[in-house]
């Protein structure tokens, strides 16, 4: 089922929640809305699935306009962060409800009722807790009750709200794999809402990155990791590291720190260069194009990986820099207050003023 979303617009009383927004979505596809609260994501899921509607605008599904059809109609299956079960239901019971309470005209018999319900929660890896109740279950298994019970109705379109956002960690992580499986498997189209950048690159196909009811940008994990539209999406997605500074002559400069590529010599004025701990790394002696000093402040060590904070010195910035060492265990780490020099492998342009970067690769 693809999806065509254009000039949607919402507001909730003077607060404009969506602006003229639009969004195509293929057949198949697995959408993450990502953004800060307020951003508009499940404000766009719920428009989506007829719990809003929206003040202009339309909504195609597979080329037919649903704009105005209500939520019962749009065969739309929607999870909840709070899953939203009958406790006094079993897990079966929770499943089939949908299909048990369509028109009796709609309704399958109670056999296929019943056989497409313990086929869901097979296909969900919980065939073996059809008689167990909510309160028997753990957070994740709820969560996929949840789903199974959206999939019973055959849905067109799967919309998720912050599936995982209840619970822990590694539970989370899992279920993300789990759901990827599934869709693959399925191949039902899907989109979902989440805060969590690590969940959003990890599971869509295509992630839409929303600030203030508009789209920022919308790219694959991978593209939009590498290449941010703009600051607001640097900013957001991933940990940067931050010189601010005048450039003149391929030179950003700040205090006692300066960075100097033939590819800065296209602008001049107010500049800032953003360096991701990925683009850089930590040496005794500053470099001939780059001069960096540094002072540990603190080195925190998880597992295989070290994170060093790193303070500048003779120049400022904002937030202390950070750098990640992935193999810490094969290394002699820095020690605390011991100076250091970062040497940029590459990085990021943004002049004055501008929201668009240039990404610049520096020649060693």
């Amino acid at each position: 089922m693809s999806i065509r979303i254009t000039d949607i617009d919402k507001h909730f009383g003077n607060y404009h929640a969506l602006r003229k927004l639009s969004l195509e979505i293929g057949e198949g596809e697995l959408i993450g809305l990502l953004g800060p609260s307020g951003s508009g994501k499940t404000t766009l899921l719920r428009v989506i699935a007829g719990l809003e509607v929206a003040d202009a605008g339309q909504i195609h599904f597979n080329g037919e306009d649903v704009t105005r059809l209500d939520v019962r109609r749009r065969r739309v299956g929607f999870v909840f962060q709070q899953y939203a079960l009958f406790r006094h239901m079993t897990v079966l019971q929770n499943v089939s409800f949908g299909l048990r309470i369509l028109p009796r005209r709609e309704r399958p018999a109670a056999a296929e009722i019943r056989r497409r319900a313990q086929t869901l929660l097979e296909r969900v890896q919980l065939g073996h807790l059809a008689g167990r109740y909510p309160d028997q279950l753990s957070g994740g298994q709820r969560q996929r009750v949840a789903l199974a019970r959206a999939l019973a109705m055959e849905p067109q379109v799967l919309l998720l709200d912050e599936p995982f956002g209840a619970l822990d960690a590694k539970v989370r992580k899992e279920l993300r794999l789990w759901l990827r499986e599934l869709h693959e498997e399925m191949n039902f189209t899907s989109v979902f809402v989440t805060h969590d950048q690590e969940e959003a690159l990890e599971v869509s196909d295509r992630v839409v990155v929303m600030k203030a009811g508009c789209i920022e940008q919308v790219a694959a994990p991978a593209e939009l990791y590498a290449r941010p539209a703009s600051r607001f999406v640097f900013d957001f997605l991933g940990e940067n590291n931050i010189l601010e500074g005048r450039l003149s002559s391929g030179r950003l400069t700040q205090g006692e720190a300066w960075v100097q590529w033939p590819a800065l010599a296209a602008g001049e004025g107010d500049a800032e260069l953003y360096i991701r701990n990925h683009e850089m790394t930590l040496q005794a002696q500053p470099a001939a194009g780059a001069h960096l000093p540094l002072e540990v402040r603190s080195v925190t060590q998880i597992g295989p990986q070290a994170r060093l904070t790193l303070a500048p010195l003779g120049w400022s910035t904002a937030m202390p820099w950070e750098w990640v060492c992935a193999n810490a265990h094969e290394q002699t780490l820095p020690e605390r207050g011991e100076r250091l020099y970062a040497v940029p492998t590459a990085g990021s342009l943004f002049m004055a003023g501008e929201q668009t970067p240039r990404w610049l690769t520096p020649v060693r």
